[in-house]
Parts: C-alpha cells; structure tokens; sequence
C-alpha cells in the first residue's frame, strides 16, 4: 500500500546540515556577545544624574532638612524650585564599562560615550579625582556663599589656603597643608581663579615664586608648575576660607565638581531676600561660581537638559560657554537663557517673576 502526503520529502541529510549550521550560527552570536559582555571599553558613559531643589531639601540621617540654611541672619520663605542638575558617570579607570554597555548608551540619545582619558586624565589615579571632585564640591559651596553675599552688598576677609597635596606633587618639599598662598610672583591672589589665572601666566617653563604665610611667618616658595590637561598646576588642593559675618549651611554631600555654584548662590540669595526671586517659577540651571560672580562653563550639560525636562522645569540658565552644546538639544517648550554672570542670572529670574518680555535677554540658539 503506498502513503502520500502533500509535504515533499528532504533529501536525506540536508536538514540535519541546516540545522547544525544554524546552532553554529548561534553558539559565534553567543561567543561574541558574551565578548562584547565582559570585555572593558576605553569609554565611560555620562547620563542624567538626580536633581535637587536648592530652596528645598535634602536627606540627611534619613531626615529632610533645608538644603540652604542660614542662621544669624533673617530669612525668608521659598516657593518654586531653583534645581541643580548633575551626571552620573558610568565607569572608571578600575572598573571601565564593558563594549556591550557603550553600545547600547551610542543608541540612547539620553547617554553620552565620552573617551575615558577625557573624565579621567592618566596622570590622575581614581582616587585623587574624587578627592579632587569633593574638594571643587566645597570650594564651590563656599564661592557660591560669598558669590551670593557679594551681590547682597556684605563684606567679609578672604584666605586662599592648601588643603593637601596628591602624589608626586611638584610642590612636595615647597607646599603643605594648612599653608596659606597669598600671592604668585608677587602678584596677591585672592581666591582660587586669581590663582589659576596667576599660574597660566608663569606657564611650566618656569619656577613660580609662591608667597605663603605659614605658622604666621610670611615666605616664599619656588615651584615649577606642570600642565593638567589645559589648566597649569602646582599640585596643591586649595579651598578659599571666607570669614562671613554669618553662617550659611549646605547640605550636599553626596555630589562632586564645582557645576553647582551659580544654583547655589541663588538659592541663597532667595533664601536671605523676601519674595521668590523666580516667581515660585521652576527654574534650573548650572554654571561654576566665583566670588566676583562670574559664571563658568560645565561639563554634561546636554545630560542636564534632559534632566531639568524630567523635572518639569520650564526655564533653564546656562553659562554661555556651553550655548554650542546647548543649541540642537534644547527639549519642547523649555527656554534657555545664556548667563555670564550672576547679575545675568538674576535678570532672567526677575524677567520670569514679572512676566516681562525675554526676548531681549541672552538665550541660547535653539538650533
């Protein structure tokens, strides 16, 4: 008796070679994801980091507590945010991200893939980055406080002095902690930009003739200053000690690099003014702060747009350094005022207090 079926027969053998090609097919795609899985990448990766209220609060001890708070000095109720924005970077030296993860970050508009040596200069080991990154965390913490009552009109001494220095310092044997630097080539520097700007102008062909009082004895110093990426440096962490007539408490530890400043500083100057500075608008924004109030450019700011637009924010100050970056990147509905300097940033907050017309401030391009 003879079957029929409406399927035709394979030769023999011809399936059974399909279907080990294809295992073979899918055991290469194994091993090389598995390759791409483990294998370290010389990138790290940036993404938006969390967000903080500057006229909120923060957790401390497990408790909320004012992230600004003043004491010996009148102050005012908040309303609105003033947010400061960070970056979470994904990655170190010690622990870099493997291909597979820089691979889906490339495809993540959110993400930015930058090379390791640009986060992590070679001469710098891991940890000397964060203790440079806290170090900058403070400074900025107390540029913003004397930013903030620079432009309230109050007056207080100020002292540059060396916190520590990282290894293979060139200033090891000239330099210690507690040391205060009161001048480079007999030019006084009054905080931690005259230094750096004083510095740049000796260059690294050069010994720099370093003023210092230290145990109360005035002396100077030779130092020969090396290049860090674009700054020259002399291999000193300095903070700038300001005597003010009050105290202001910031509560924000769990953040590095000096991006926070101008945000501190108008949360302050909010915090001792009455009224919202903003309108009780939510405002965010980023910028390095110097005592004169001169706002400086950041890294990751394209990762902070995303994050000011997560948080609803409708308005964003940007230094005007970073407009190139900013422009082609602004989210829907979200303006971006350009801001130089303090008084810039306080002119946009009071053009978004009033309702006045903001087409005549600075703004970044939207594209």
């Amino acid at each position: 008796m003879a079957l029929f079926t409406d399927h035709p027969v394979q030769p023999p053998g011809r399936s059974t070679r399909a279907v080990g090609a294809g295992w073979v097919v899918l055991g290469i795609a194994m091993v090389i994801g598995l390759i791409l899985a483990v294998t370290p990448s010389p990138y790290v990766i940036e993404k938006p980091g969390p967000v903080y209220n500057t006229i909120g609060t923060a957790e401390r001890d497990g408790e909320q507590v004012p992230l600004i708070s003043v004491s010996g000095e009148p102050v005012y109720p908040t309303e609105g945010s003033l947010d400061l924005l960070t970056v979470s970077l994904v990655g170190n030296p010690d622990n870099r991200p493997s291909w597979l993860s820089v691979a889906t970050a490339w495809l993540d508009p959110n993400q930015a893939v930058v090379p390791i040596d640009s986060a992590f200069p070679p001469e710098v080991s891991t940890k000397q980055r964060e203790e440079q990154t806290q170090a900058q965390m403070v400074n900025s913490q107390q540029d913003a406080i004397a930013a903030a009552l620079t432009s309230l009109g109050y007056d207080y001494p100020t002292i540059l002095s060396v916190v520590s220095l990282p290894d293979d310092s060139p200033a090891e044997g000239a330099l210690e902690a507690g040391d205060e630097v009161v001048s480079v080539n007999a030019e006084e520097v009054a905080d931690i930009t005259a230094l750096r700007d004083a510095l740049t102008r000796n260059g690294i062909d050069a010994a720099a003739s370093i003023g210092i009082i230290r145990d109360g004895s005035a002396q100077t110093v030779q130092v020969t200053p090396v290049a860090s990426g674009d700054a020259v440096v002399v291999g000193i962490n300095v903070t700038s000690d300001y005597e003010f007539p009050f105290d202001v408490t910031i509560e924000l530890d769990s953040v590095g690099g000096p991006s926070a400043g101008m945000m501190f500083a108008l949360g302050i100057i909010d915090t001792l003014t009455p009224g919202f500075i903003q309108g009780g608008e939510d405002v965010a924004g980023t910028g390095t702060i110097n005592q004169a109030g001169e706002v400086g450019p950041i890294g990751g700011i394209r990762q902070k747009l995303i994050g000011a637009d997560r948080n609803d924010a409708d308005w964003f100050l940007a230094p005007a350094d970073n407009c190139d970056e900013v422009t082609g990147n602004v989210p829907d509905g979200m303006t971006v005022f350009s801001v130089e300097t303090l008084d810039d940033a306080l002119a946009a907050l009071d053009a978004i207090r009033t309702g006045s017309d903001t087409d005549s401030l600075e703004q970044c391009p939207l594209g």
